[in-house]
């Protein structure tokens, strides 16, 4: 029986990949990748990742990446639901069309707001694909943030709320004052004028940048920064920290 193994890769510093994780790479025949389009810098980030540390003939299947439909904002579970069962059946049939073990590469941690464990159910659950399956944990940009600033991501024994730039809003209305966020596609921190927060994006990379201070203070900081680390990278994944010191 074939294996599925879904390795998180950390984000981005090959140098931050698992000894697990190299060794998962290794055992596999060939990888599977999500494709976005033409000189798709995310693409060809794994495959750099891949000649690191498993040599320049692991075999990247490239599955060119289903749309997922935005035009209803507030149908997006339904939106990211149908767009996993979409990404399900692409993946399935790569899988169907060859043998050996199969690798899918995680940014950060498979834990952290991805689908492709989600996704690898969904395949198995069609009844097509028999096969055992594993998962590699990774390091996460919420680890990798904490390191570059040198904090700790509480205060002494209080939580810490983990949510999406989509949910901010929600997790302060609800009183949440220790705040990670994740999956920001643009910085809006209106209200926020006297939280602080420690910011990093594509953390573990060339196009890194890091900013820290008082939300007011350096909001045209973190614009400007958000703004370089994509037109260095071509993307921009960021992650950061809110906390009301009030």
């Amino acid at each position: 029986m074939r294996r599925i193994r879904v390795i998180g890769i950390g984000p981005g510093d090959p140098d931050q990949v698992t000894l697990e994780a190299v060794a998962a790479m290794h055992a596999v025949a060939y990888f599977v990748v999500a494709d976005k389009g033409p000189d798709d810098p995310l693409l060809a980030a794994r495959q750099a990742l891949l000649t690191r540390h498993v040599g320049s003939g692991a075999q990247v299947v490239a599955v060119r990446d289903p749309e997922r439909d935005r035009a209803d904002p507030a149908d997006y579970r339904g939106a990211v639901i149908d767009w996993h069962e979409a990404r399900a059946e692409a993946y399935e049939q790569a899988i169907l069309e060859r043998p050996g073990d199969v690798g899918f590469l995680v940014w950060g941690d498979p834990a952290f707001y991805d689908s492709t464990i989600r996704i690898v159910e969904r395949i198995l659950a069609r009844g097509n694909v028999e096969a055992e399956w594993d998962v590699i944990p990774g390091i996460s940009s919420l680890q990798l943030l904490a390191a570059r600033h040198r904090i700790v991501l509480h205060e002494i024994g209080q939580p810490i709320t983990v949510t999406t730039a989509r949910r901010l809003r929600a997790a302060v209305a609800a009183g949440a004052d220790n705040i990670l966020v994740m999956l920001s596609a643009r910085i809006e921190l209106d209200g926020l004028a006297d939280w602080h927060i420690w910011w990093g994006a594509n953390l573990g990379t060339s196009s890194e940048r890091l900013v820290e201070g008082r939300v007011a203070d350096v909001a045209a900081q973190l614009d400007e920064a958000r703004a370089a680390a994509k037109a260095e990278a071509g993307w921009a994944m960021d992650a950061y920290l809110l906390r009301h010191e009030g």
